[in-house]
């Protein structure tokens, strides 16, 4: 996957640049794994659902909380990039 980045607006209002390392769908709700670490460097990872409306100009991510759904999609992402980098939780 070419290495693609977004600017989530924080809700105090500051950005953080993340990299997305994988994209999936899961129960027709979009998903991305990101991190904010620099390229070749160990960071933490986040689990992000896509929460935009139709129309919706620019996407909207809010972390994934719920603990059963986190590790749905956090598997569906271990398997995807397992040859690709290490993931640790």
């Amino acid at each position: 996957m070419e290495e693609e980045k977004i600017i989530m607006l924080m809700d105090d209002g500051s950005e953080i640049e993340f990299t997305i390392l994988e994209k999936t769908t899961l129960g027709g709700i979009d998903y991305i794994l990101v991190t904010d670490a620099p390229d070749d460097e160990d960071g933490e990872c986040y689990v992000m659902r896509d929460v935009s409306e139709a129309g919706d100009e620019e996407a909207v991510y809010e972390s994934v909380d719920d603990e059963t759904e986190l590790n749905a999609v956090f598997k569906i992402f271990e398997e995807m990039l397992k040859d690709e980098i290490d993931i640790e939780r």
